[in-house]
């Protein structure tokens, strides 16, 4: 067997090893990178690239994977490639710069292998540092693409631009030659370390196999242009400040550029002092020209240059996506990963990661601090800060804030000694000065971008009053310089320009309202959402003095507008948390506008409240000191908003024993990114043996559970898809809604556990004869015109039979059921059609009848010995029980219809043991009088949605239920 062929066995043994491991420990490629602390595209690459891993990452994922990490070492150190002996030769590189690139090779990988945070306020400069494969993030960058049929911005259809959206290694994918545009802290420097690392290491994706065997150099253009030029091949090693530049063999660099086998990494076009450019730009074209093999990534601020600077010069242009809502939160895990692998005990290890969950649901909760961290270095400062705060972060928002202007307006350039690069030199407080009027102009005027000559005019309406400013450039380059080095402005195309962050320009406008006085103004717009973050933040810039102005205009405007009462008061109530001084008469006048609207107590007020919009979450309390009926609808409330704030709210309630409360968690998840809902909440809810599932989404999402025995199938799920989704000794109850194309049900014969199938609008479930072969005891069958009746005939388990349909026949003797049913359920297109209930004694057992529609032969129900519960709801009513004799056997009634004119009188009488009645009251008829049933000491009544109930005081404590209970 020859050596090379040896190596290749060694490494496949390796990688196999790897995937069996993760097989075993049961860890998807999601999590197996987080539990290793390294990036997923370095396991990607371990467990199936073509690549040898590290010995770093061989080591890392043998303790993720619990298994001893010497035997994999030797795996790989048979799969390393022999080292050349000194005085031998490959052909193509000499023996001398085979050693020195082997070298550089390590040198690369220690020295950009590690990820530095500039601009943190930490006790210990260490947090501010971890290893690159476990920082390192795969972004989304957008390119612009020519597509056909696009809108050719005439409204009519054209050849106009689409951008496309890949991850970074599939949008670099054959490239070249790349511009790569990003804002401050997007991660274009991490991105050129990774490359340079992946690189460095013969580790690249196979994305990237254009870039297999390339030496990397990393020319920081911040460094470079101090020096007279910018650097030749040769010096590009002195000029990073390498300390074995002088060993480098004599045309080394130039003959590996010559040869295609260098990737040139220029990071920092923006670094540049503007009156170089030109000179930078030229520099480049002399490197094209002399080395068109070599590849090139260029990155830069996107208003640094303009677009299509290079694209003359064939480069692609790319630029970086602000992080999603997923990224994020792998962010957050490989940042408390990292910072934990330098804990020094194992508490400090243990409160890592109690502030690594507590901050997800910070960020998910406060949709400020979801809009800031959109970016690696912004993430980075939130986690910072939240561990150095202890995970006090939620309380000290404006401090957040205020620390992040700080680093992006100043001290990121000063710490990493960029001294003045357009030749301008403002302090701090001059760029927000003149930030914040930019930011109210478009606050004021409810725009989101605002053209080249008004920010112009706006800044030179400020100049005058800032000489020190006017002194040095005009408005046109201080715009140039904010546009450059501020980190909070961006220009979306080339005539416009807007904030980076909506946060930021919400938090300066808000400065700005407050310093011109313009509190009726802020009043006069909080109706809008738009405007909510803005008083938010208003109320805390404002003076104690104009902080009670501010709030009591705002109440006074709730309580003078219907429309906007609600949404007005709780405003106010939201904004109370940024008062750090008011005075307590203002704070009382609030508080008592929301005391009759929080908490919820039925799903009406949850309704109510949910579209109050996102501010409301907030202001939702619990779970702890909430009765059952208010959790439930806090819970609704949540669940109706949806996404990553409300995910926290239900997250707060997953371990709640209240039944109702479980219930609406499993059913309210559309709203929500299923597979972070079924992972942090529905994997926590006791008893979770119900769960809806209404998309491919939360399908696939299922196998965060454990497998549920009711399942609500809503939408088109094949046979095959429910059958890979729920194994077959499990599932005990199924519901299958709205769904076209199931059309077979022979696939229910393997469910031996299954007693409960129900079907609503399934167009295609025909033929119900497989049921037979099943345990199926209760079937549903609602508006399925199409099923066959006839097959009911074989259904000899069923004790429970619902119908919904158009029947086919005039009463209940001619039903094909032979079964001895307990419970029947007639909707109301059955009631329509079947008209009467003659035949129904033909089941002596039944216990529990449901009618939603008037039927004659009613009396007939007294022939029914067993039968203990009636419920008339729909169109069926108090009137029915008119034609009643006496049925002592019920002692349960549920009146789903309430009219205020119905006479409980006649209840009393048809029902003279009845223990438990139910009233569900609806649109105008909310009065409810239960004088007629005095005397009925042991009935216990339940009352829903009721305005007024009269009668009450016949009845010993606690025997009437009101639902929502009434507000003292």
């Amino acid at each position: 067997m020859g050596t090379s062929e040896s190596r290749r066995e060694a490494l496949a043994e390796l990688k196999q090893r790897l995937r069996s491991l993760r097989v075993q420990r049961r860890l998807s490629m999601t999590a197996l990178p987080g539990r290793a602390g390294l990036g997923r595209t370095t396991v990607s690459q371990a467990l199936n690239g073509n690549g040898v891993p590290s010995e770093a990452t061989v080591v890392a994922l043998a303790g993720a994977l619990r298994t001893e990490a010497e035997p994999l070492l030797r795996l790989r150190a048979q799969a390393l490639p022999p080292t050349e002996p000194v005085g031998t030769t490959d052909g193509a590189v000499p023996d001398a710069e085979r050693r020195f690139e082997d070298w550089y090779r390590r040198y690369v990988e220690q020295r950009y292998g590690q990820l530095s945070v500039i601009g943190l306020d930490l006790s210990r400069p260490e947090r501010a540092c971890w290893p690159l494969d476990a920082a390192y993030l795969s972004l989304e960058l957008a390119t612009r693409v020519r597509g056909i049929g696009t809108a050719d911005g005439r409204g009519g259809m054209g050849a106009g631009p689409e951008v496309r959206v890949e991850r970074a290694e599939q949008a670099l994918a054959g490239q070249r030659r790349t511009l790569v545009r990003g804002l401050a802290g997007s991660g274009k420097s991490t991105l050129v370390q990774w490359l340079a690392v992946s690189t460095a290491r013969r580790s690249l994706p196979p994305e990237l196999a254009h870039l297999e065997g390339c030496l990397p150099f990393v020319l920081p253009l911040r460094t470079l242009v101090r020096r007279d030029a910018l650097p030749a091949p040769h010096e590009y090693l002195a000029a990073i400040g390498c300390p074995r530049d002088d060993a480098q063999p004599a045309g080394w660099a130039d003959r590996a550029l010559v040869d295609g086998r260098v990737l040139l990494l220029v990071d920092g076009l923006d670094e540049v002092p503007q009156a170089q450019r030109a000179k930078t730009r030229q520099w480049l074209r002399e490197l094209l020209a002399a080395y068109p093999q070599a590849a090139y990534l260029v990155t830069t601020r996107p208003s640094a240059v303009p677009e299509g600077w290079l694209a003359d010069s064939d480069f692609t242009e790319l630029t970086v996506r602000p992080m999603s809502t997923r990224d994020v939160s792998v962010f957050v895990t490989r940042w408390h990963a990292a910072a934990a692998a330098n804990a020094t005990s194992a508490q400090e290890s243990a409160q890592l990661a109690s502030l690594e969950e507590a901050l997800k649901d910070t960020v998910r909760s406060q949709r400020d601090l979801a809009r800031l961290t959109t970016t690696p270095l912004l993430c980075a400062l939130v986690c910072a800060l939240h561990r150095d705060r202890r995970g006090h972060l939620p309380h000290g928002r404006m401090e957040l804030y205020e620390a992040a202007l700080s680093m992006l307006l100043h001290r990121r350039d000063s710490e990493r000694d960029i001294e003045a690069p357009e030749g301008l030199t403002f302090t701090e407080h001059q760029s927000v000065q003149l930030l914040q009027r930019l930011a109210y102009w478009l606050i004021r005027n409810g725009q989101t971008e605002l053209d080249h000559d008004t920010a112009r005019a706006l800044i030179g309406d400020a100049l005058p009053a800032m000489p020190r400013v006017a002194q040095q450039a005009d408005a046109d380059a201080v715009l140039i310089h904010l546009l450059a080095r501020s980190g909070l402005l961006r220009q979306p195309t080339a005539d416009t320009i807007d904030f980076v962050h909506r946060t930021f320009q919400d938090y300066l406008g808000a400065k700005a309202a407050i310093e011109a006085r313009d509190i009726p103004l802020l009043v006069r717009h909080a109706h809008d959402d738009q405007w909510e973050d803005v008083l938010r933040m208003a109320v805390a810039h404002a003076r104690p003095h104009e902080r009670a102005s501010l709030l009591r205009r705002l109440i006074t405007r709730g309580d003078r507008t219907l429309k906007h009462r609600n949404r007005l008061h709780l405003l106010a109530t939201a904004c109370l948390e940024h008062a750090t001084e008011l005075d307590p008469a203002v704070r009382e006048d609030v508080q008592r506008r929301t005391a009759a609207l929080l908490p919820p107590r039925s799903v009406d007020e949850a309704h109510a409240l949910a579209a109050v919009g996102p501010v409301i979450l907030d202001l939702l309390p619990g779970p702890e000191g909430l009765e059952d009926d208010e959790a439930e609808a806090v819970v609704t409330t949540a669940g109706r908003i949806g996404g990553d704030a409300a995910l926290t709210v239900m997250k707060k309630f997953r371990a709640s024993t209240n039944v109702r409360v479980g219930s609406t968690l499993r059913a309210d998840w559309g709203n929500f990114d299923a597979e972070d809902y079924a992972r942090e909440v529905l994997a926590h809810v006791p008893g979770a043996d119900h769960v809806v599932v209404a998309s491919a989404e939360q399908l696939a999402a299922l196998r965060h559970l454990r497998t549920p025995t009711i399942v609500n199938f809503s939408g088109d799920f094949t046979s095959s898809e429910i059958t890979g989704a729920i194994r077959p000794e499990e599932l005990q109850v199924l519901y299958v809604y709205n769904n076209s194309v199931l059309d077979d049900l022979k696939f229910l014969q393997a469910y031996t556990s299954l007693t409960d199938v129900s079907f609503r609008q399934c167009s295609n479930v025909v033929d119900l004869a497989p049921l037979a072969a099943t345990p199926v005891t209760t079937l549903n069958l609602y508006e399925s015109e199409v099923a066959r009746i006839d097959d009911l005939r074989g259904l000899i388990r069923l004790t429970r039979l619902g119908l919904d349909l158009k029947l086919p026949l005039r009463n209940l003797e001619a039903l094909p059921v032979d079964a001895e049913l307990t419970s029947l359920w007639l909707g109301v297109l059955s009631c329509e059609h079947l008209r009467t209930l003659e035949g129904i004694t033909r089941w002596p057992n039944i216990t529990y009848l449901n009618l939603c529609g008037p039927l004659d032969g009613v009396s007939r129900i007294t022939e029914l010995p067993k039968l203990s519960c009636l419920m008339l709801q729909n169109r069926a009513g108090l009137s029915m029980l008119a034609e009643l004799p006496s049925a002592p056997q019920i002692d349960e009634l549920w009146l789903g219809t309430w009219k205020t004119e119905d006479d409980l009188a006649m209840a009393a009488r048809a029902l003279p043991n009845l223990k438990k009645l139910t009233i569900s009251c609806h649109d105008n008829h909310r009065q409810v009088d239960l004088t007629p049933l005095r005397g009925m000491a042991d009935l216990a009544i339940n009352i829903h949605r009721a305005d007024e109930v009269l009668g009450a005081e016949h009845f010993p404590p606690g025997a009437i239920t009101r639902k929502p209970r009434p507000r003292t």
